[in-house]
């Protein structure tokens, strides 16, 4: 095991693999495997590349050479930021045959993310394109002096991906149990901690997502949030299509303008998307000019989507609504494909694996009832036992025994279905009395003249936090008081009912298109939103 990551005890290790959950494969495995049995059929589309499955492979080996011919090998961290472009996965595999370890970077993280990464991880390498949505990544890279700078596209001083094609050489490939890639904690204050996934346990995660989404070497899996975000990689993303033979296709940005021409033009099947982007989609479509009629399932995840909103997918897409709720560090949890209605609607799902051990507790860590809400903690074959190089962290990250505390609150429900009640963070405490943030929100969303909707606290000299609804209109912004008194009609308690609502176009996002609370708390200190402030609920 690499040093610094956390590996599973022996016990446990050896449970899952007599369980058949981990298979002794590797993630270079997989591609050669899908090459052996997939070899002419279309791999990966994105921009003007068409690959099959053989070519991809091919493009693989031979990078691996290249990269290789450069001193990098068994266990070097290298940091990866590609967008969505089929190079990223020829990278990805390349990296995974040499057992170097990609560091999976945003294409939107700028000098002190990239420069954090590159020092933590000790990186050997650093792979970037020349330049994305207007930013020069070689730039990024002389100002941070990063070690072998890598280039996809015009490379100037630095090495160009395109001239890293050497004769393929036999390599002894690394062991299934080791780390095979680092992804990025999911918070959005302080600085991402970096997550080891090992072959055996990513192989599984993604293998038996593919299985639950019913992939098939016929599904068209459209990859429209940035690539190395853990949900479109493996959820199943990208490497569950490929391990299913099926078409991977790479949307250069995730709005209808870019998604909606690619889904008609491949027969796209399946994709996912955050929240946001959701209603987003379902807003354009009711316009949409082109042929969505391909596409069976959108999976919503990264984030809670509301049961309001969940409901509205079939109406404006046509098609079924899968909602996802995990985290990089593990647990997945998928509402099934024929699961009834208020289930997919009104739940996120629940976990993959038979052995994915769930508890939800109270504060004192305290087992609670079915139906009580409570802090998720979690562990099992692809759930992670450790940050890297993060010892004191982890002290309070993971129990004594193993579990990840993930910061989620939630409920479970009888038959063992997850419902997110918010983070823990993102729990408002106004005078004692608790509001999760994401409930006022899906009540928010069952307006018919709110698009979207975040809660937030605001600080409050008396009680400590009051809330902030801050909304974006559908057409014409409805009256504050008039949406005051719509909660009040869906029967919340009085507390609940935002102190404040506010009006604005646009919700500042992470890099990965979620809703950051922490700008938007932010631009409402600065006074940002105009909108008037609503007293308090009687």
């Amino acid at each position: 095991m690499l040093p610094g990551a956390v590996p599973w005890p022996q016990e446990y290790a050896a449970r899952y693999r007599a369980a058949g959950y981990w298979r002794g494969r590797t993630l270079g495995t997989l591609l050669r495997d899908a090459a052996a049995e997939h070899g002419d059929r279309a791999a990966v589309v994105g921009g003007e590349a068409r690959w099959t499955y053989a070519e991809l492979d091919r493009r693989a080996d031979r990078l691996a050479a290249g990269l290789r011919g450069l001193g990098i090998g068994d266990r070097d961290r290298v940091v990866v930021q590609l967008p969505n472009v089929p190079e990223f996965l020829a990278v990805c595999f390349a990296l995974f045959r040499l057992g170097a370890i990609p560091v999976f970077a945003l294409p939107s993280h700028r000098a002190a993310e990239i420069g954090y990464f590159l020092e933590h991880a000790g990186a050997a390498a650093y792979i970037v394109p020349d330049r994305h949505a207007g930013f020069d990544h070689r730039a990024l890279a002389r100002e941070l002096k990063a070690r072998r700078v890598i280039v996809a596209g015009e490379a100037q001083e630095f090495t160009a991906l395109a001239d890293l094609d050497a004769d393929p050489v036999g390599l002894p490939g690394p062991d299934p149990s080791d780390v095979a890639l680092m992804q990025l904690s999911g918070g959005t204050t302080g600085t991402p901690k970096l997550i080891p996934r090992t072959h055996d346990d990513y192989l599984y995660s993604f293998r038996a997502s593919a299985e639950i989404c019913g992939l098939t070497p016929e599904s068209v899996y459209l990859c429209a949030l940035p690539v190395a975000h853990n949900f479109p990689m493996s959820s199943p993303g990208v490497f569950g299509a490929l391990a299913a033979g099926a078409k991977v296709v790479m949307a250069p940005r995730p709005g209808p303008d870019a998604a909606f021409p690619l889904i008609e033009r491949e027969g796209v099947t399946i994709t996912g998307l955050v929240p946001p982007l959701a209603l987003v989609w379902m807003e354009a479509a009711r316009a949409a000019r082109h042929d969505l009629s391909s596409l069976r399932v959108l999976q919503v995840g990264g984030a809670k989507f509301g049961a309001e909103a969940a409901a509205r997918v079939r109406g404006a897409l046509g098609c079924a609504v899968q909602q996802v709720f995990g985290m990089a560090e593990g647990l997945v949890n998928y509402t099934r494909l024929d699961d009834p209605e208020d289930v997919r609607v009104g739940t996120q799902g629940r976990p993959i694996s038979p052995a994915d051990e769930v508890r939800v507790v109270d504060a004192a860590d305290r087992d609670v009832g079915p139906g009580e809400t409570g802090h998720l903690l979690t562990r099992g074959p692809y759930t992670i036992r450790g940050y890297y190089r993060a010892e004191a962290h982890n002290a309070a990250a993971f129990t004594p025994d193993g579990f990840y505390r993930t910061g989620d609150v939630v409920r479970r429900t009888a038959d063992g279905h997850l419902i997110v009640e918010g983070r823990t963070k993102d729990q408002i405490n106004r005078g004692g009395e608790k509001i999760a943030a994401e409930e006022v929100e899906n009540h928010l969303l069952a307006h018919p003249a709110v698009h979207d909707a975040a809660v937030v606290a605001v600080p409050d000299a008396l009680l400590g936090e009051r809330t902030c609804a801050v909304v974006i209109p559908r057409g014409a912004p409805p009256r504050a008081p008039e949406l005051k008194a719509f909660l009040r009609g869906r029967g919340i308690a009085a507390y609940k009912i935002p102190d404040r609502i506010e009006f604005t176009e646009r919700f500042p996002h992470t890099g990965v298109g979620k809703v950051s609370k922490r700008d938007l708390r932010a631009a409402l200190a600065r006074g940002l939103a105009r909108g008037p402030s609503v007293p308090p609920p009687r």
